[in-house]
């Protein structure tokens, strides 16, 4: 489209520019990005030159390539980028999956200078990105960016990939849980993305609503009614977190020639529309990954002189929705002799959906405030568990030390007033107390049923506006 074929010195000059910013002496030169629509080019430009100028928290790698090899880049800033810190959890955030969908790209690049340049000089920001592994990727789909037409509120030029596949309908099929037929390379890249890293929170930016939509995002019959998971209390609390932050999106309102609004400005997706195939169900579902779709605005393609505001509107949202990784229950999961464990199963009683710890031992389970059993088990050792109180702010934590499932015990035969179990209490080294877990019987069972999950009214809608 006209809007993409750029002539050579329009690439030249921005490298340019960036080129004599990059080669000044001392501390970075500060270049906030233009409040514009980027091409693919100057994006990745721009995310090179953050990378570049502020090593030290920030690093660009390419988790895979476009069907017309286009880089799927993505830029991670964290006061150690390249590695992951044990006990330290990982968010990520992507835009841009609908091709014609693209205030998020605009907004990503905007964060991502908001907190290289602010780093080390707010204090906020500086707190974030130390305790913090932020993996930004702007663009999902450069392929159907390059096809988009400004403008567009309601159409679906550029929305598909290369191959005009709907990247947000291709993921594995919760109901089926087989793969989407003729996977595409950009949805095979951010599944192996999503299974290397060990993601607690993510969010997805689209445009054609102001809401935003936590799972499930489809229910079994395909229609639009409210479709609860395991962790509906918390997906709610993430959602209302980014939309009260929001300055109007928490008032619902509904867009021009839309029949929805959306109380508090928040969704359960099936409830919506049901989509089959979506990546926010697919995180939720085969990952430890927490995952919820931001819809920026009802146009999809604006002007760009509204792109200011888009980020205006979106900064503190941005801000406060990534802070939410540090809510609920984290720890270490060890053998006795302080070895960690990965892959240890970590379950919430009585909620259906465990997670797992990574390869230090260390895990992370998001979880509103209340009181919880955790119940820990691995291959070769005995099941641990602990009741919990958690919180509002900092995560609670609660370590697991495993006996293997072949030593003897250790504990005094218990009297018969005494639980078939031993656990050891340690002093609190964190903002909550710190807990050192060791069961002697693979047969404790949980003995406190511990939930705040919002009791959930179906509801039926019909929709005709476009998909979003």
């Amino acid at each position: 489209m006209a809007h993409k074929r750029q002539n050579p010195i329009s690439i030249f000059l921005p490298l340019l520019l960036l080129a004599l910013l990059s080669s000044s002496c001392g501390a970075p030169s500060v270049l906030w990005p233009r409040f514009e629509h980027h091409s693919n080019e100057e994006l990745f430009t721009i995310m090179h030159y953050y990378a570049r100028n502020y090593p030290h928290i920030a690093r660009a790698y390419s988790i895979g390539k476009t069907v017309k090899n286009q880089d799927l880049l993505v830029l991670e800033i964290s006061d150690n980028p390249g590695t992951h810190e044990p006990g330290e959890p990982e968010f990520k955030y992507i835009g841009n999956m609908h091709g014609n969908e693209v205030t998020g790209r605009e907004a990503l690049l905007h964060l991502i200078a908001y907190l290289c340049i602010n780093y080390e000089q707010d204090a906020e920001v500086t707190r974030l990105v130390d305790s913090t592994r932020i993996h930004i990727m702007p663009t999902m789909n450069p392929d159907g960016y390059n096809k988009a037409i400004p403008g567009d509120s309601f159409w679906i030029t550029g929305r598909g990939n290369a191959n005009e596949v709907d990247l947000n309908r291709n993921f594995p099929d919760r109901f089926t849980g087989t793969a989407a037929q003729n996977q595409q390379p950009e949805t095979t890249a951010v599944m192996q993305w999503i299974r290397q890293f060990p993601f607690v929170l993510s969010a997805n930016f689209h445009n054609g609503a102001l809401v935003a939509n936590y799972p499930y995002d489809n229910s079994k019959n395909g229609r639009s009614v409210y479709t609860s998971c395991p962790d509906d209390d918390i997906f709610r609390s993430l959602s209302l977190t980014y939309s009260m932050a929001h300055p109007t999106m928490h008032l619902g309102k509904r867009c021009p020639n839309d029949r929805e609004t959306f109380r508090n400005g928040i969704t359960n997706g099936a409830a919506w529309y049901s989509v089959t195939g979506g990546m926010q169900d697919y995180n939720y579902l085969h990952t430890n990954c927490f995952e919820i779709t931001i819809e920026q605005g009802c146009t999809k393609f604006p002007d760009a002189s509204k792109l200011e505001g888009v980020w205006n509107d979106n900064r503190d949202a941005m801000l406060a929705y990534i802070r939410r990784v540090h809510d609920g229950v984290k720890g270490f999961v060890k053998d006795k002799d302080g070895k960690p464990i990965a892959g240890a199963k970590i379950a919430v009683a009585d909620r259906d959906h465990p997670v797992t710890s990574a390869s230090d031992g260390d895990y992370w389970r998001l979880l509103v405030p209340g009181s919880y059993t955790l119940e820990v088990s691995a291959d070769g050792y005995q099941l641990a568990s602990a009741q919990v109180t958690v919180t509002e702010g900092a995560a609670t934590q609660l370590n697991f030390t495993l006996a293997a499932s072949s030593d003897s015990p250790t504990a005094s035969t218990p009297s018969e007033s005494e639980p078939d179990a031993t656990t050891v209490a340690t002093d609190a080294t964190t903002e909550h107390a710190t807990t050192a877990v060791t069961t002697t019987k693979a047969t404790t069972e949980a003995s406190t049923k511990a939930t705040t999950e919002a009791t959930t009214k179906a509801t039926t809608k019909a929709t005709t506006k476009a998909t979003t």
